[in-house]
């Protein structure tokens, strides 16, 4: 079923070992060209060209951009309760998760009568963005939401592509998922363009644009202001957007298709693994499930057991292209020593422990967006329920890059004060420093001070 690669021979390196891995290609680079035109024209055209936009790539011409209030509250008490339900638990666990990575003032004294406090502020404003593509993401509110309104975030704006069978409005989980957030300020535009307004902003089209906005308490021509950091995962045209506005707005990352590796022994259940990588073989045809493992006899046992699941699952044609491209397979490994040589080059989004001492072995992987210890832990409880954020990095990103957490939306500001005697104790170095650099100003404004 899986394709297999054989390192049990091999003495590669981390870097060889990361090439010969099975990897999606997105070529982000290519996509840019792409979007350049699409940005461009948001930036000029604002309402209009969000229309124009919609129209060309989601085969509707949305009457509201800006969402009405009444639309989420209908969203809202439409939706199913069980689904309801096990939003609320979502957002409780998800809530609880990132309180914890809050980080705390520290006032440090360098000198006497001088300290820095390294404080942590969050921006004022942030775009979230949810996609709208092959599958619904109503998870993917709640775990970019409540990351931010942890963090302290004042004002949260949301965008997700409009659906023609919806009436031009975002899925009606979406807003209903927004509203059970208290998510208020959401609109119908997707893709590039929906990165573009977040990081440019857009002026209003019509009397419709100005009535949503009147219907919100605002006024003007601003349909939607620009934001300080955009997160939220989307397609390579979406990561291509957010490539190109980096400079104007923070980002979190450039998301590429979702990723699975299952480090597993031979006393691995085979059931399980299969499972598991089939688990995100159904979101995406371009999804990776990889199974690193020393066991022949395990990697037969879930070929087989891949097939048997195959056959029953809902998207049985999605998940067989993402399970027969060149983004998944089987790596044979020498031992276990190899497996996390193996898994640490590969980085994976997602990557399960199921080996005999689970624990200690996870403990021993550097690269990773997210670990899953155990035979309890599948990466679908992480998705929705763990209390983790499922906003992860892939393509092998997470040798250098980090999950979506509070940090995304706060910046460290270092706030610096002295006294006199301080200052006079250290300005002779201060004044050695800038007259080797050739700076004397810099001494000067030190020594102004002193009399």
């Amino acid at each position: 079923m899986l394709r297999r690669l054989d390192l049990r021979g091999t003495q590669l390196t981390t870097r060889q070992l990361a090439e010969v891995m099975p990897r999606a290609v997105l070529d982000v680079t290519a996509a840019l060209d792409a979007v350049a035109p699409v940005i461009a024209d948001v930036r000029a055209r604002g309402a209009a060209a969000l229309r124009d936009a919609a129209q060309r790539f989601d085969q509707v011409r949305p009457q509201h951009l800006r969402v009405p209030q009444s639309a989420l509250q209908e969203a809202l008490e439409q939706l199913d309760p069980q689904v309801r339900q096990a939003l609320e638990l979502c957002a409780a666990h998800n809530r609880a998760g990132h309180q914890a990575q809050l980080p705390v003032e520290k006032e440090t004294e360098i000198v006497p009568g001088g300290r820095v406090t390294q404080r942590w502020v969050p921006v004022r404003r942030v775009g979230l963005y949810v996609p709208g593509g092959l599958a619904v993401y109503p998870s993917s509110v709640v775990m970019n939401t409540v990351a931010a309104q942890v963090a302290g975030v004042e004002q949260i704006a949301l965008a997700s592509p409009p659906q023609k069978d919806f009436g031009g409005l975002p899925h009606p989980t979406i807003l209903a998922a927004c509203a059970l957030l208290g998510v208020t300020e959401v609109y119908a535009v997707g893709g590039a363009q929906a990165v573009a307004m977040l990081a440019y902003g857009a002026q209003v089209e019509d009397d419709t644009d100005r009535a949503d906005l009147a219907a919100a308490g605002l006024s003007g021509e601003q349909l939607c202001e620009p934001v300080d950091v955009i997160t939220g995962p989307g397609n390579v045209y979406v990561a291509a957007a957010k490539r190109a506005v980096r400079a104007v707005v923070g980002i979190d990352a450039e998301a590429g298709p979702t990723e699975i590796a299952v480090l597993a022994g031979g006393t691995a259940d085979p059931e399980l693994v299969a499972a598991d990588l089939l688990s995100q073989a159904e979101h995406d045809p371009h999804a990776g499930s990889v199974l690193i493992t020393d066991s022949t006899s395990l990697a037969d046992a879930v070929d087989a057991a891949l097939a048997r699941r195959l056959a029953a699952t809902r998207h049985a044609q999605r998940a067989t292209t993402a399970l027969s491209g060149p983004q998944s397979g089987t790596v044979l490994v020498r031992d276990l020593e190899q497996g996390i040589a193996v898994a640490n080059a590969y980085a994976a989004e997602h990557l399960e422990v199921l080996t005999a001492q689970a624990p200690a072995v996870a403990r021993r992987v550097r690269n990773a967006g997210a670990v899953f210890v155990g035979p309890y832990s599948p990466v679908p409880l992480g998705d929705y329920l763990a209390g983790s954020n499922h906003v992860l990095p892939t393509g092998g990103t997470a040798r250098f890059a980090a999950g979506l957490s509070v940090m995304a939306y706060i910046k460290p500001v270092q706030v610096i004060e002295y006294d006199a005697a301080a200052l006079a104790a250290l300005t002779p170095a201060l004044t050695a420093l800038a007259e080797a650099e050739d700076l004397p100003a810099h001494g000067e404004a030190a020594r102004a001070r002193l009399g």
